[in-house]
């Protein structure tokens, strides 16, 4: 197995997978944690390491190190393992996606930026999502009943129950504070301006080829998704709040053990839903755009990317996150994309816009 972002959380609890199910690592990806990067390596001996920077090589105790995007290219095109773990965070994941697949292997993807951007140019026959929501519906749309319509749950991030007044001095720190789950930097912040969810509507348009979808906060995470059927009925997919079950399934693509303990439903007692509100999450107001116009997706990311990156370098305040995107979907709202080359293109194009935008605020 090639796992690419292995010191991060679902790098970690894919490695737990691997353990427990006596799976080999041929190939370990990571970014800048060398420490804990050196004890997988140790535990798991892989073939191949990959680390962020030509200068971190002489850290790392292992005879074939390599280094930087290239060599994450490189590692996957030499491993001869059919699954690759793409945990890699960001825009970044995207070229091992479309390499991995170009070399016949299966993606066990948690890398949500490869789809959001260029869905339309994946097979999606290759792709096993890691990620609660997609698993939840998977489980639930294996028996291809008549649907009416698809809702992801959505934790509400940090700033769930904040008076709404208080947004504008909401600090680095605050936004950190995840009420359900503990996730790496920038997947919590996207969490709490709420485009984590958008990114994962786009994410089921492509993977169950559908627009019919919408997203409702659960405030516990434990139901993932709900699927109306036509008939009037629903189903609703629920499970502990732990990235072990999907990350299995995406790997094996069956269980018949135990990953994670049952819900005890009698000690939870109740489930909370709330609606998605514009006001407190500004951003949700694409949404409808998003779904029916895809292409923006690639808009949606970098614009994110750029102004996430200026918030926790307190460039911009909290607010100022969900304005920059909105204001960059508006300017490139007519983009159409045609190839790979142009997702690079409109990419680096969003990108230098946003960067101006911030430096004349």
């Amino acid at each position: 197995m090639v796992l690419l972002g292995s010191t991060g959380s679902i790098g970690v609890n894919a490695l737990k997978i691997a353990k427990e199910f006596n799976l080999d690592i041929e190939v370990l990806v990571a970014g800048n944690n060398i420490k804990l990067l050196q004890k997988q390596i140790d535990e798991f001996r892989p073939k191949i390491v990959v680390v962020a920077k030509k200068e971190y090589i002489k850290k790392v105790n292992h005879s074939f190190v390599l280094f930087g995007q290239d060599g994450i290219l490189e590692a996957i095109e030499k491993a001869r393992s059919k699954v690759v773990i793409n945990a890699l965070v960001g825009f970044l994941g995207l070229k091992p996606t479309l390499k991995a697949i170009e070399c016949g292997k299966r993606v066990a993807l948690a890398n949500k930026e490869s789809l959001v951007v260029a869905g339309k140019f994946i097979d999606i026959s290759k792709i096993s999502p890691i990620d609660s929501e997609h698993f939840g519906l998977w489980y639930i749309l294996k028996d291809n009943r008549a649907i009416k319509n698809i809702f992801l749950t959505a934790s509400g991030g940090a700033f769930r129950d904040w008076p709404l007044e208080k947004l504008n001095s909401a600090t680095i720190e605050d936004a950190l504070k995840h009420p359900n789950w503990s996730m790496g930097k920038k997947i919590t912040i996207d969490s709490a301006t709420m485009i984590n969810k958008l990114f994962e509507l786009l994410e089921a348009k492509w993977l169950f080829s559908t627009t019919k979808l919408d997203a409702i906060i659960e405030t516990k995470s434990i139901v993932h998704a709900i699927v109306n059927f036509i008939d009037g009925s629903s189903l609703m997919h629920a499970a502990i709040a732990d990235m072990r079950l999907p990350i299995a399934f995406a790997i094996l693509q069956n269980v018949d053990k135990e990953i994670v303990q049952e819900v005890d439903f009698a000690k939870i007692k109740t489930l909370e839903f709330k609606k998605i509100n514009e006001s407190r999450y500004p951003i949700w107001e694409i949404k409808d755009k998003l779904l029916q116009k895809p292409d923006l997706g690639v808009v949606l990311n970098s614009a994110n990317e750029e102004a996430v990156e200026a918030f926790l370098e307190k460039k911009i305040p909290f607010l100022k996150i969900s304005k920059i995107i909105l204001k960059s979907i508006k300017i490139f709202e007519d983009i159409s994309i045609c190839s790979l080359d142009e997702v690079f293109r409109i990419d680096k194009e969003v990108r230098s816009f946003v960067k101006k935008l911030i430096r004349d605020d």
